[in-house]
């Protein structure tokens, strides 16, 4: 008989409630502020950005979530020598739980800049404790507290998009199927009965019906107010891997950073269900997992995220003066840009496919999908190794899965992922064919069609969802009237190696970099955006100096290079 899985709580309690002695306690107070609550007072409010973290000297807090129907339950406490905070506030996002001191408390406070600086300080305990940020909001993640509440059918497209989101940029959530108790009294406590699904219940008031990804990133506080015309050393448009890496590297070297992607954190790479030939990581990690961890060292070297946040334009006023343009009609003052922007799933043109695609056609294979899937026959189409990645993964929860491919596996994927699909009894593999037609009703699909090269005639295969897995194209559209030069492919061209005023991986616009899916020329690989990453950012700084060193003096120095940025 197979017991239940313990908590992050019951395995890793002592990393997620470290105590610190008197000694340690004294070095973390160097770098704060000392606070005192009374009994019975709030120290974090959900839903309210809060001042960073608090060190217990004496006295204890209890921390409590809201349930589903706004009940609070008690999931922790501190005690004196231990930290209250999560990742929220490592970044000046709004608290999940709220903490109220149990008896008098005196505590030293860290905000966001001073915990950045003990991060920085005191490499020992920074790690103690970013851990413990890190496994709660992990332990949060496995209870599926803490953030808001979506109530909808699971299958219903819209909320897959919500689902996806807060999943990807790793936020918790729980989802209520409809018609139930839990579901009806939820809706009736917020007057939201005669809203139409999915409803979203925001930690506080407030309460959307079928919202779009923005106003969930608002409702979290994933997406802060941005003065327009903000300034910043460099903005790194893109969060995948590439965008990731760069954000963490200048950061790290002291440029302050922006890094905006209209979708997700982590690009294609965090869909991934698994990547197991990526330096360090023996066993294999997911992208999700892989992704959030970049995420939370961005975080720690504090860099600014938004998401979803889109550009639209750039124009070039000098080399060291960029304007980036967001979708909002803000504008971001930067002086250096990296495009690490990647590259857009490619849609498959085949009869049929606009019936079904927002219920039964994905692009990505995430446990999400795993679980909409669960006991079902599926089609993927692909042959690359994020095909071959999501065949296993999709294995392991469909009744069957048909891999069809246009050519041998052999051409153009991994060989233990071919030997590893060759050993699984529920996939079939079709080389050397294409789709021909997708049948079914009310967006429900039920068959796929497909016709191999040699074959005489077509044949169907059942399937209730499509997983497409055919490429990209490079997502640089938004460039157009920005000077940055593409091939003829749409790919950014850049700048193979340094010499007298030319810096490495820069585009043919002075002070505008690429790295990563959107480079002409790129390994599409994440180890391969991650050493982009690694090169562009000594190019960003000796072009820095090299504009320090020869300041622009009113026109005469500008660059007759500024372009008007489409609406």
């Amino acid at each position: 008989m197979t017991g239940r899985s313990p908590s992050l709580l019951e395995t890793r309690r002592a990393q997620l409630n470290p105590v610190f002695d008197t000694e340690e306690l004294a070095r973390i107070g160097r770098f704060g502020s000392r606070s005192r609550f009374a009994a019975g007072e709030i120290v974090a409010a959900s839903g309210v950005t809060s001042d960073g973290v608090i060190v217990i000297l004496s006295g204890s807090v209890a921390v409590t979530q809201a349930d589903e129907v706004g009940q609070r339950v008690e999931v922790n406490q501190h005690g004196s020598g231990e930290i209250q905070g999560e990742l929220a506030q490592l970044s000046g996002r709004p608290s999940l739980v709220t903490v109220r001191a149990v008896e008098d408390v005196e505590a030293t406070r860290l905000s966001g800049a001073d915990l950045h600086r003990l991060l920085l300080g005191e490499a020992e305990l920074g790690e103690r404790i970013m851990r413990a940020l890190i496994l709660r909001r992990m332990l949060l993640l496995e209870k599926g507290v803490g953030g808001p509440v979506i109530i909808g059918g699971a299958a219903n497209p819209d909320v897959i998009r919500l689902s996806n989101f807060l999943t990807r940029n790793a936020h918790p959530f729980a989802q209520i199927e409809p018609g139930t108790p839990i579901a009806d009294a939820i809706l009736v406590q917020r007057k939201a009965k005669d809203l139409a699904l999915p409803v979203l219940i925001c930690p506080g008031e407030l309460v959307l019906s079928r919202p779009s990804d923005e106003e969930l990133a608002r409702c979290i506080g994933l997406l802060q107010p941005l003065e327009d015309g903000a300034a910043v050393d460099l903005v790194v448009v893109g969060a995948g891997p590439a965008g990731l890496a760069c954000s963490v590297y200048a950061a790290s070297e002291g440029l302050s950073v922006i890094l905006l992607d209209c979708r997700n954190i982590g690009g294609q790479a965090g869909a991934s269900s698994r990547i197991e030939n990526f330096l360090g990581f023996p066993t294999g990690i997911s992208g999700n997992a892989l992704m959030g961890r970049a995420m939370v060292q961005a975080q720690k070297f504090g860099v600014q995220t938004r998401v979803p946040s889109e550009a639209i334009g750039l124009s070039t006023i000098r080399a060291d003066k960029h304007l980036v343009k967001l979708a909002d009609n803000k504008t971001i003052e930067a002086r250096a840009v990296v495009i690490a922007s990647g590259a857009s799933y490619r849609r498959l043109d085949v009869p049929g496919i606009d019936k079904f695609e927002d219920t039964s056609v994905h692009y990505w294979a995430s446990p999400l999908e795993g679980r909409l899937c669960n006991g079902k026959d599926v089609v993927l189409v692909g042959g690359g190794n994020s095909a071959g990645q999501a065949a296993v993964f999709l294995a392991a929860h469909c009744r069957h899965v048909t891999l069809i491919a246009r050519r041998s596996l052999s051409k153009t994927m991994s060989d233990y992922l071919i030997e590893r699909i060759s050993m699984l009894g529920n996939v079939t593999v079709v080389e050397d064919a294409r789709l021909l037609c997708l049948e079914g009703d009310n967006g429900e699909l039920a068959t796929v069609g497909y016709q191999q090269r040699k074959a005489e005639h077509p044949r169907t295969v059942a399937a209730q969802h499509l997983f497409l897995f055919i490429g990209a194209d490079p997502n640089t559209d938004w460039l157009k009237g920005s000077g940055v030069m593409l091939d003829r492919r749409g790919y950014i061209i850049t700048e193979t190696e340094s010499s007298a005023g030319h810096f490495l991986l820069q585009t043919s616009q002075p002070g505008v970099f690429a790295i990563g899916d959107a480079r002409a020329g790129s390994a599409k690989r994440v180890a391969a955006a991650a050493g982009d990453a690694a090169n562009v950012t000594p190019a960003i700084h000796a072009m820095l100096a090299a504009a320090n060193a020869h300041p622009a003096t009113g026109n005469a120095g500008e660059l007759a290079i500024t372009v008007e940025i489409p609406a």
